[in-house]
């Protein structure tokens, strides 16, 4: 991670930041938004939130009523204001107002306050210097062979659905995963795709594949999840867990890749943890993301 890197990100994204400022009052795509900035629209949302802690729709919504706010004070009229921010009527408008500051437009004009959420700036924060360990390894088209189910976006702490989906696992399923694996990581795996729109407020969920990587065909027993040839940065990790492979999840999108020169593919992450015999509830874990060269 070079400084030169971080540098870099940190303009381009004040730059896509003057960007929707510029355009509050237009009609912006996310894609657009995406697009300005030079990289994939999957990729930019991502690395948006873990920097900012909310989504980059979200971020959009609040400056343009923080800006609507700002309007009704300075006099101009509640439907004017409305159909400015891209509000086909003034009950949604309203609405969409009340719940985001607790006051209806025309308490604005009445008590002359209003909320407001700044424009934000990105700056490069130094804070410990704890670098990353990762590499980056070139790999084949394969499948996953496993059992699914879609389960709640947790950021903290153990998903019991997923724990449940684990339990499930019948002994003829767990036969048939070790009889298939035959690419390194020869690990059962935890994979994760397919993210509901919110997934990243905690809000829906994704579907969650435990599983092997297989260059076999087809299976009896167990669901199918194909995945091309691509790029991946596999990112090991060993301490307490979950706490430890979660931060290092956290990190991986909120320091690493930012300032990478990688961004990511819509392809399904996952991560394997090897719990320690010896010490109570302390593993080695690696988190696998899909990735290509910007």
């Amino acid at each position: 991670m070079s400084c030169q890197n971080k540098e870099n990100m940190i303009r381009e994204l004040n730059r896509v930041i003057d960007y929707i400022e510029e355009h509050l009052t237009n009609d912006i795509s996310l894609e657009a938004v995406a697009d300005y900035a030079g990289v994939s629209d999957f990729h930019f949302r991502k690395v948006f939130f873990h920097l900012s802690g909310m989504t980059l729709s979200e971020y959009i919504k609040n400056r343009r009523l923080s800006e609507a706010g700002r309007d009704l004070l300075a006099g101009e009229r509640v439907v004017d204001v409305a159909y400015k921010y891209g509000y086909e009527s003034t009950d949604g408008f309203a609405r969409a107002f009340k719940k985001w500051s607790g006051l209806l437009p025309s308490d604005i004009i009445k008590k002359k306050t209003s909320k407001i959420f700044p424009k934000f700036s990105f700056k490069i924060i130094v804070t410990g210097g704890i670098s990353m360990e990762f590499r980056i390894e070139n790999k084949p088209a394969f499948n996953f062979f496993g059992v699914s189910k879609r389960v709640p976006m947790q950021f903290e702490g153990v998903n019991n659905e997923v724990v449940k989906l684990a339990q499930s696992i019948t002994e003829e399923q767990k036969k048939e995963m070790h009889a298939l694996r035959d690419i390194a990581p020869f690990e059962i795996l935890n994979i994760s795709y397919d993210a509901d729109a919110g997934f990243m407020k905690e809000e829906g969920g994704l579907i969650h594949m435990i599983g092997v990587m297989s260059t076999k065909k087809t299976s009896e027993r167990l669901e199918k999840l194909s995945v091309e040839a691509c790029l991946w940065a596999v990112f090991p990790n060993e301490g307490p867990f979950p706490e430890t492979l979660q931060q290092t999840m956290a990190r991986t999108y909120g320091e690493w890749l930012p300032s990478s020169d990688y961004e990511l593919i819509d392809a399904p992450t996952f991560s394997f943890t090897k719990m320690d015999k010896q010490r109570k509830n302390y593993a080695y874990c690696e988190i696998w993301i899909p990735v290509r060269e910007k």
